[in-house]
Parts: C-alpha cells; structure tokens; sequence
C-alpha cells in the first residue's frame, strides 16, 4: 500500500508554509495514479521518491519538471526517517543536491538548482499577462524589467513598485493559465521589494491552482533574476501573506552556479 504523507514547507515558526504531498516509497506507481494522488489531495504539488533517488512532481492537473516546496518538503520527510545528510534528487529538470540539517532544533533542508538561466521576456507576452493580471504597464518597477527566469522550471518575472499593487490579485483564471501552458511557465514570480527583503505572490493556474503560498521553484529562479541585476549573498522571500499561509524562503545567490533555496518543514 502507498504511503502517503503530509507536510508544509517553508513555514514561518511552525505555521503557514506550502502544503505538499510526499511519497517516499513510489516505485510501481504508474503517471495515471500518481496523478490521481495529486488530484485528490489537492495541494498544489505532490512528490513521488523512487529508487535511485529519482523523484517526480504532480500537480492536481499535471506533471511539472521541478518543484521546490515539495523537494524541501521531501527532504524533512527523508531526513525524519533516515537522519539528516545529502540527498542527490534526480529531477527532470536535472540533478538538484539537498541537504538537511537541525537548527534551533528544527529540520532544515537547503536545495541548490540545477544551472539557471535568464532570458528577455518579448513586449507582447508581457502584455498578454498583465491583461490577464488586471494590471497596466505603470504598475511595474522600471528599474527591475519582466523576465522568464529558470532553475528547473520556467516563471515569468514581474516585479511591481507599490505593496498596495501586489495585494490587489484578482486575475483572469483562464487567460493566464492558457499564456501559462502555451509558454511553459510554471508560475508567474510577482514581486514587491520591500524593506524587509522581497514580497512575492505565485499564481499557478496550469496547475489548477489559483495562487502558490511558497515557491520554492520561482524562489530559485528569482535568485538568478536578481544575479543578472548585480545582487549576490543572501536575500529573503516573503510569501503567502496575503492568502493567510505566512511562508519564509531564504535565497542565497552565488557569484555562478546553481542558486540555493532553504526552509523549514512540518509533518501535518
């Protein structure tokens, strides 16, 4: 029998966070049910371990080629089991090393993507998506342009000037999640800088979901955004604030290479 488990990742003091599914033991399971798993528990991601450390991600509607929250999520659950250590996840989007380790006697796990990568985002997409937003050209910050951003999936990157904006998220379901599909974008990465460090909100229709609490994936691929805009060391991501689910995602950008995202995990 399949053993299915609970867990939120990216949590702030042991509430909020992203809830994932995880299956640790998924070998014999074919697209059809691991799907289904998805579809009936309803979290916007479900991960399925398989011998050899290969891993596979679903949402309730579809596969996606890598997930954040759900490998962070993974990883506690691995690490409850088994001890902390080194994991070598074999994603399809490539191979993604997470570590676990306690802290202030919490388990926390720190993926690194696989290479990123930035690329212009064409005027008319752009357009399309803030059609679809509800927003104007006027309500983004002009010193941080769009981009599609990668680090094992691809995001649109839109950043705003005003938290007022951001808090505002009434999209059109249908039209994003048509742009979304027709583009290969995971989530669109929305995004505030705050005095605090960065306020994001992740619509995921693809995925039949209409808003992500904690983006592990668009996380990492904002690292490499801000990279291509001069900025390394670390930098936080706030998420879910708005949507009641307060989730912490701590980035830290090397000078090259993959970018690393951590949090924490809590067994629902």
């Amino acid at each position: 029998m399949t053993n299915i488990e609970r867990y939120t990742a990216f949590d702030v003091d042991g509430e909020g966070g992203n809830p994932a599914g995880v299956v640790l033991d998924a070998d014999g399971l074919g697209d059809d049910r691991m799907l289904e798993i998805a579809a009936e528990l309803g979290y916007s991601e479900t991960a399925f371990l398989f011998t050899g450390n290969r891993i596979r991600y679903f949402s309730p509607l579809a596969e996606v080629p890598f997930c954040g929250h759900a490998t962070i999520a993974t990883a506690v659950a691995h690490a409850e089991r088994f001890g902390v250590g080194s994991l070598a996840l074999q994603t399809k989007a490539g191979e993604v090393v997470v570590e676990t380790r306690y802290e202030d006697d919490r388990l926390l796990a720190t993926l690194t993507s696989v290479p990123p990568s930035v690329r212009d985002a064409p005027p008319s997409l752009v357009s399309e998506a803030l059609a679809a937003l509800r927003w104007t050209e006027a309500d983004l910050d002009p010193a941080m342009p769009p981009r599609v951003a990668f680090a094992g999936a691809h995001h649109l990157v839109l950043v705003v000037s005003a938290r007022e904006r951001l808090a505002k998220l009434d999209y059109d379901f249908e039209a994003l999640g048509a742009l979304m599909t027709r583009e290969d974008w995971t989530t669109v990465q929305l995004v505030w800088p705050g005095p605090d460090g960065y306020h994001a909100r992740d619509p995921f229709p693809p995925g039949g979901v209409y808003e992500d609490p904690a983006t592990g994936a668009a996380a990492a691929a904002f690292g490499a955004y801000l990279r291509e805009l001069g900025v390394t060391g670390r930098v936080t991501i706030h998420q879910g604030e708005d949507m009641g689910r307060p989730s912490r995602l701590l980035v830290d950008i090397p000078a090259s290479g993959g970018i690393s995202v951590s949090g924490t995990g809590n067994r629902l």
